[in-house]
């Protein structure tokens, strides 16, 4: 099956092959006819799978007619990095059309913001917190939404933003369209479901694990080794780009300060940064001038960089879903990657977790000529 299949506008199409899409994903490929076709979809898929563009060209399709100049399309996600990826997705599809993108997040100056806002647009893609500045100030008009999507549903509810989703429904018509994406299948997410969709279509693609294509390793360490291993591991192995995760903002940036110590052009991401240091270190990453990349998990849904070819968890997640989104990092768009994680003997519990839902031992690996009883 081929893009032209779908029957959508011919503008659409135009920017579809211009972007050199040529065969809808699976999860594409089970999502877009019953949104084309106005129901309400819930899908699951893995991380890397083109779940943007699943909802991103229905929304860009039904747009094209009908009017202009006001909010009809709002697509509300967790974090800056994953909006401003989603709005960058959509600008790349609505080449041509007229039809109008704004991204609404915190970080930086909301009168810009306003000042769109009162130009006119038709899609908005928005964390919670700064959607609900403006609905508090009434910068912002919601009346006219006719397709509402929440994206990596999961995370929004692992960090707390339930109670802010609530607040903002009550501000959208009750007639609309809604479209719910998620990469695992919380155990919240059923709940969430049933509040915002109506007889919806639900489509889950695979087991919701790690791609094949991302090789997965142990590394047993003690705790106060692990920046030592690591420098010696990025040394010693064939990286590309890599992405570095760690539990704390403080831990993120303290780890990224001895990889520039040690030679790598290394540099953190984690919120306590300005928006304008943040897009700093995401564009550094994105061009090659920045290696290494140490983030907290904030970096984990808004990163969509292909050419990682590797992700190496510092500090072991709290969560098997946290894990899969870190490790979905690597070997996406059909490339290869490698996965690796320290562990310390505090992380056994996680650890089994993990391979009890993968369904097998993760291997485990020491580092040749590394001092591993150094004190």
């Amino acid at each position: 099956m081929s893009f032209d299949s779908f029957n959508l506008h011919p503008c659409v199409l135009n920017n579809i092959h211009a972007l050199g899409y040529i065969t809808p994903t699976p999860i594409q490929n089970q999502s877009i006819p019953p949104i084309l076709s106005g129901k309400d979809v819930m899908g699951l898929a893995q991380t890397g799978t083109g779940k943007t563009a699943a909802f991103a060209l229905p929304v860009v399709n039904r747009l094209l007619t009908g009017p202009r100049s006001c909010i009809r399309a709002l697509v509300v996600a967790p974090t800056r990095e994953l909006a401003q990826q989603i709005n960058d997705a959509f600008v790349e599809l609505c080449q041509g059309t007229g039809l109008r993108i704004l991204t609404l997040y915190g970080g930086v100056n909301i009168k810009s913001q306003i000042k769109a806002l009162e130009n006119g647009v038709e899609i908005i893609v928005a964390c919670p917190g700064r959607l609900l500045d403006h609905v508090q100030q009434k910068t912002i008009n919601l009346s006219r939404v006719e397709m509402l999507v929440l994206d990596e549903a999961d995370q929004m509810l692992d960090m707390g933003f339930l109670p802010s989703i609530r607040r903002i429904l009550n501000h959208l018509p009750k007639s609309r369209q809604t479209l719910l994406f998620s990469a695992t299948m919380a155990y919240n997410i059923d709940e969430l479901a049933y509040e915002v969709l109506h007889n919806p279509v639900r489509v889950k693609i695979g087991n919701i694990t790690p791609a094949s294509s991302v090789r997965q390793a142990l590394f047993p360490v003690a705790s106060h080794l692990k920046s030592k291993l690591l420098i010696e591991i990025l040394r010693k192995t064939d990286i590309e780009s890599v992405l570095v995760f760690t539990r704390t903002k403080h831990g993120a940036k303290k780890v990224a300060k001895k990889l520039e110590e040690a030679g790598f052009r290394a540099t953190s991401l984690q919120g306590n940064l300005s928006q304008n240091n943040r897009q700093r270190a995401m564009d550094g990453f994105r061009d090659g001038t920045i290696q290494i990349l140490v983030a907290t998990d904030i970096a984990s849904r808004g990163i969509d960089v292909s050419k990682i070819s590797h992700v190496i968890n510092y500090d072991m997640p709290n969560t098997v879903e946290a894990y899969i989104h870190r490790i979905g990092r690597t070997g996406r768009a059909d490339k290869t990657g490698e996965a690796y994680t320290l562990v310390t003997h505090e992380d056994d519990n996680e650890v089994r977790n993990i391979e009890r839902v993968l369904g097998n031992r993760l291997e485990q690996c020491n580092l040749r000529d590394f001092d591993y009883s150094h004190a």
